[in-house]
């Protein structure tokens, strides 16, 4: 195992892959350092002397500047290193790279809705209307879950405290979300369930459903009936008779799409995991399948490699928006731009929002940039996807399933229990916490500093994710975690 790793040739930082000593030589190619201090797992070690202003590289990018004079050896992280970037910036279209290579067809067994969308489930959703009705919802998901059996996998109600009191934007988003969840293909049935007196009623909410197939999706306003959860449990039952009407049938990955995220990142990360992450990624796109990477803020420092890998014009321009749309609203609520990484990020090694950006966009590979969406949007074009949504973990996995992706992959060093409305893979970049956290992780990239490859272990993930789509489940779902949440950006009235 190597004790340290230089990613780039242009690097003046190495990362160490395990916590390092004071004292002890390291060797990085034609270079040998002895290190000042103990230098952490996952953090950054000088290769050479950094001036103070200078410039810090890592990924063969910039990722700030030496708040002081950093001799070889030494540490470098948040007390002697500065973020380098600024607000709203100039971009220029400088495209780079062209198409993967097509890859061999695969298959994963799912179900075939009515209207041809794949889901990798076969699950009831109840889905609020408004938070007023919550409880009743969950009330109705333990007494449905006598219902599954057969093809039917879980009853599940996703609960949310919106639909009411919202105005403008806020309002229209919590209605595209549960709109988009409605029509989520994992789900073979759902109950919509109403209050009566709020903003987002069944009527209203109808407009944004569009056509939808009415076997599959029922409607029920609790104002309206006697006993709703008399009313509520005929429904279900006759949903849960459609539903096990859906039977897994051999399907081409080519109609897989797939949420990237990370959260609770360590320097090891943009290492082992978001690498991983992008080998997969690449080899679904090469099968015609789709990702989708989101969490605008950490593109913030690497966005010019995401904008120059776009395939047209037309979309670097998005992109751009993208990036300069999500910089404005932090700006418009009087916040820096630049707050991340979280403490967390910066105990596991990353020291600034380049660090961390860099490292995120990992994930997405090596493939063009075919779409760019607006938060709530659903997926238009197969091909690597760029989401506008914020880094909240929860709020980011939600968006990137009702954007359409049956699955989400979510990589971190730190380790999470939460879940989302799809499977939601738990990619661990280091073994030990592989190892200490069990429960969690479904997937060890730290296994890449112990000897295997990027292109070894983004196979493997691949044909975990065959699996999952074919019905095994995450740890998440074993554990009966199933959450969600929606992007507030106005005031409550």
């Amino acid at each position: 195992m190597q004790d340290v790793i230089r990613i780039n040739r242009e690097d003046n930082v190495a990362v160490a892959l395990r916590t390092v000593a004071k004292g002890e030589t390291l060797t990085i190619g034609d270079l040998s350092v002895t290190t000042a201090e103990e230098i952490p797992q996952g953090h950054k070690v000088a290769l050479m002397p950094v001036k103070a202003g200078e410039e810090v590289i890592k990924y063969g990018f910039r990722i700030g500047f030496a708040q002081e004079d950093i001799a070889a050896g030494q540490w470098v992280h948040v007390h002697n290193l500065k973020t380098a970037l600024g607000d709203l910036l100039t971009y220029r279209y400088e495209p780079v790279g062209g198409a993967l290579e097509k890859g061999e067809r695969a298959v994963f067994q799912g179900f075939r809705r009515s209207d041809k969308s794949v889901g990798v489930r076969n699950e009831i959703w109840i889905i609020p209307t408004v938070g007023c009705v919550n409880s009743i919802a969950k009330a109705l998901e333990r007494d449905a879950r006598r219902l599954v059996g057969g093809s039917l996998e879980e009853v599940v109600a996703f609960p949310h405290p919106y639909g009411c009191s919202q105005m403008g934007d806020d309002q229209e988003y919590t209605r595209t979300v549960l709109a988009d969840m409605i029509r989520h293909p994992n789900a073979g049935g759902v109950l919509v369930l109403g209050l009566g007196c709020e903003n987002s009623n069944i009527p209203v909410l109808k407009e944004y459903i569009g056509q939808y197939d009415e076997q599959r999706v029922r409607f029920l306003q609790c104002q309206d009936v006697e006993d709703e959860h008399e009313t509520a449990m005929a429904i279900l039952e006759e949903l849960a008779a459609y539903a096990k009407g859906f039977v897994r049938e051999p399907i081409d990955a080519g109609e897989l799409v797939i949420g990237m995220k990370c959260g609770g990142s360590d320097g090891l990360s943009g290492i082992t995991a978001n690498p991983t992450v992008g080998a997969f990624s690449d080899l679904l796109i090469a099968k015609g399948g789709t990702t989708i990477l989101t969490e605008v803020p950490e593109m913030f420092g690497a966005e010019t490699i995401l904008m120059n890998r776009c395939e047209t014009e037309e979309l670097f321009g998005k992109t751009v928006n993208l990036i300069n749309d999500f910089k404005n609203y932090f700006t418009s609520h009087n916040q820096t731009i630049y707050e991340n990484p979280s403490p967390g990020n910066k105990k596991g090694g990353i020291s600034t929002l380049e660090d961390k950006s860099l490292g995120c966009t990992q994930k997405s590979g090596s493939a063009p940039v075919r779409g760019v969406l607006s938060y709530g949007e659903p997926v238009k074009v197969r091909g690597l996807n760029l989401l506008s949504a914020p880094g909240n973990d929860l709020v980011a996995s939600t968006a990137l399933a009702v954007s359409g992706a049956q699955i989400v992959l979510f990589t971190t060093g730190r380790g999470t229990p939460f879940a989302s409305p799809v499977p939601t893979v738990k990619i661990s970049s280091n073994s030990a916490l592989a190892e200490k956290k069990n429960n969690w992780i479904d997937f060890n990239a730290g296994r890449m500093v112990e000897g295997r490859s990027r292109e070894e272990l983004g196979q493997e993930l691949f044909d975990y994710v065959l699996e999952v789509a074919s019905g095994r489940k995450v740890k998440a779902e074993e554990a009966g975690f199933h959450d969600m949440a929606i992007f507030k950006q106005g005031v409550t009235l």
